[in-house]
């Protein structure tokens, strides 16, 4: 395409809607009617030279122009419990559920890498022995020692709101990275599965598995379920970016980095009830019997709001990502 005759055979229509967005207090109906034409030329426009010519200073102008006439035509929108609510039903759920094809494999896969790093630690002496002194590590595994009292190490509240901080940040963390080619989200990845390993390696040489597994799972399931949500959908952005599949390469980005973004706030929300279990439950004087079977009923209620919630709205066409007269205007790229 060449951009001079393009701006030359269009600049007029250009002009004409910047003076139709000042004046628009004053259009007639007809001016109105024109102005949404103009609006929807010119945003067919702008993607044209996005993706054959990209001139940023043009670039830049069509796209103030749009986002003028875009809020003109449709209107300041603000977000009301309507929205909050479609969120938590069809928005956000279904996002997991159309992530599940990425998030169950690695949940499954990473289980295996903490097993496995568990038992080689837990078998194996010389391992045990590099990690610490014997001292330390009797310190760390003995009854009432360090793995038991870092649950009651603060007050409930403030030990709660600590790890949802910083549970909530690894799962940004993940969702984030993962537009880097995928490779930061297998670190991260790999970092919490070797904490967790090592963790139960040590206390399963000390013959206390049952007591470290009694602390974990009240907490951990839903923990780690949405850790593994996050990283599963990081990836899935990182492959975004690799195999675009049938959509532009900037345009599946954008689909789906909304979702992911959607994603960390409903996971922000999952953190704050597991931070919550593992702040008042974990610590608690309840039975691990009872302890366990609260995080096995939060991870079932989990799982079935997303597939029972997320499946029927996925089914209904609902993606996770931001309703059409919500998203920057998009035109096809071809005329």
């Amino acid at each position: 395409m060449d951009l001079d005759v393009f701006v030359t055979a269009h600049r007029a229509e250009w002009d004409r809607l910047d003076t139709l967005l000042r004046h628009r207090r004053k259009l007639s109906g007809a001016e109105v009617d024109e102005l949404v034409a103009l609006y929807q030329r010119t945003a067919t426009h702008l993607s044209l030279i996005q993706s054959t010519a990209p001139d940023p200073q043009l670039t830049g102008r069509l796209t103030n122009l749009v986002a003028r006439a875009r809020s003109a035509v449709t209107g300041t929108r603000r977000a009301s419990w309507r929205d909050v609510t479609h969120f938590l039903t069809r928005g956000f759920p279904a996002a997991v559920y159309r992530a599940r094809h990425w998030w169950v494999p690695t949940a499954l896969l990473s289980t295996v890498l903490a097993a496995v790093i568990g038992w080689w630690i837990g078998t194996h002496p010389e391992v045990q022995s590099s990690i610490a002194a014997p001292d330390e590590l009797r310190e760390m595994t003995r009854p009432g020692g360090e793995y038991e009292t870092y649950y009651s190490s603060h007050p409930a509240a403030s030990f709660a709101a600590q790890v949802w901080t910083n549970n909530a940040q690894a799962t940004a963390m993940c969702l984030v990275l993962g537009a880097f080619l995928c490779f930061p989200v297998v670190w991260i990845l790999f970092q919490n599965m070797l904490n967790l390993g090592v963790g139960a390696g040590l206390m399963s040489s000390a013959g206390r598995l049952d007591t470290f597994l009694g602390l974990v799972l009240p907490h951990g399931l839903l923990e780690l379920t949405a850790v593994f949500v996050a990283a599963g959908t990081g990836l899935r952005l990182g492959w975004t970016l690799i195999d675009p599949g049938t959509r532009s390469r900037r345009i599946a980005l954008a689909e789906e980095g909304r979702a992911a973004l959607g994603m960390a706030i409903g996971l922000a929300l999952v953190l704050f009830v597991s931070g919550a279990i593992e702040g008042f439950v974990t610590p608690s004087g309840l039975p691990t019997w009872a302890r366990i079977t609260i995080g096995i009923a939060a991870e079932l209620a989990f799982l079935a709001y997303v597939y029972v919630l997320g499946g029927r709205a996925t089914r209904t066409g609902e993606t996770g990502d931001l309703d059409m007269t919500d998203r920057s205007a998009q035109a096809p790229g071809a005329a």
